[in-house]
């Protein structure tokens, strides 16, 4: 049973990380870490850096055979994955239940909740957290199903106010779903196909934070993002402008000449409370938020976007936070076994 579309790539040499566990025979004992992910994700995750430190800090990677069943292979002291579709699902779920003694990054169900985008921001509307050091809230967002030519009429009576952003309303990670428009007045509302969320465009000094979060561990980056848009360009502008990916390794900005007031990191604080809320409501220790400062205010922030197993290779360090984070869960695991020993 195949559960990705990896079938056009040749099989070469295996690496340590693809080898079974049947073949090793470790001279010490290893933290092992099945996974489970795209060929894509293991390319930009499983780097050679990575491995070897987590080699040398006990931990090994071990690839999972989607063609066998899960549960005979192993034994496994953490499934990492990130693979989609309702039958992996189902089968990761039994494998939960019929295995509690390993730890599953991270539950289906709950990565799940982040593949609409009408519910993936809930949480962060639902929040209350107090303003000591900022005020956290969403973008005003409607979420269109079908009949793109209701959308002009269904803004007016939401109250919406223009630009628009335009977002598929499936993020399942493929790179439709990262799809972005720009609609600047109502005719062009009716060129956009649902199902789609709009959000009304913050301005934002043409920066965003990425906040990647592993456990416990948060590390924040610069990236670049949309312009600003003026009274005036939003008056001799019209129609709707296509952006493939607005954030992305190419487009860092922490090493950029920006004005201090847009290019300052959210407080860090804020950014651990609303983590720490964040991982208890979704139940998620894998994620990232895509966060912007609303220009001119600067204890103002809006999360925009939520990401499970985000790209963390783009993330300076990530070898080190990550190898500790599966340690830790290992070490946690451990103790809670032996606790229950008599």
């Amino acid at each position: 049973m195949r559960l990705n579309d990896d079938n056009d790539e040749e099989e070469g040499p295996k690496t340590m990380s693809q080898c079974s566990i049947g073949h090793l025979q470790p001279e010490k004992s290893f933290v092992i870490v099945g996974y489970a992910l795209t060929s894509k994700k293991v390319e930009s995750f499983l780097k050679p850096k990575l491995e070897g430190l987590a080699r040398n800090k006990g931990i090994l990677f071990v690839a999972i055979d989607q063609n066998r069943p899960l549960s005979d292979q192993g034994p496994f002291d953490i499934v990492l994955h990130k693979l989609t579709g309702k039958e992996w699902r189902q089968i990761l779920e039994e494998y939960r239940r019929t295995h509690p003694e390993v730890t599953v990054l991270d539950p289906p169900d709950a990565i799940q909740h982040l593949h609409n985008r009408q519910s993936m921001l809930q949480c962060v509307a639902d929040m209350n957290l107090s303003e000591t050091y900022g005020k956290v809230g969403v973008p005003r967002q409607l979420v269109i199903k079908r009949d793109s030519s209701s959308i002009p009429d269904a803004v007016t009576k939401a109250g919406l106010i223009l630009p628009l952003v335009a977002k598929p309303l499936v993020a399942d990670g493929s790179a439709k779903s990262h799809e972005l428009s720009l609609a600047y007045d109502e005719y062009s509302l009716q060129k956009l196909e649902p199902p789609l969320v709009l959000q009304e465009f913050v301005n934002h000094g043409g920066v965003l934070f990425k906040v990647y979060i592993v456990g416990e561990a948060i590390k924040v980056v610069r990236r670049f993002s949309l312009p600003d848009v003026t009274k005036r360009e939003l008056s001799k502008n019209a129609g709707v402008f296509r952006f493939p990916r607005v954030s992305c390794a190419a487009a860092s900005a922490d090493d950029a000449d920006l004005d201090p007031s847009v290019a300052e990191l959210p407080p860090r604080p804020l950014l651990e409370r609303l983590a720490k809320e964040l991982r208890r409501r979704l139940g998620l220790r894998l994620f990232n938020l895509d966060i912007i400062r609303e220009h001119g205010r600067r204890d103002h922030f809006y999360v925009i976007d939520i990401n499970y197993f985000p790209g963390y290779g783009k993330m300076p360090g990530y070898e080190h936070i990550f190898t500790d984070f599966l340690l830790s869960l290992a070490q946690s695991r451990y103790k809670k076994v032996n606790s229950w020993k008599p």
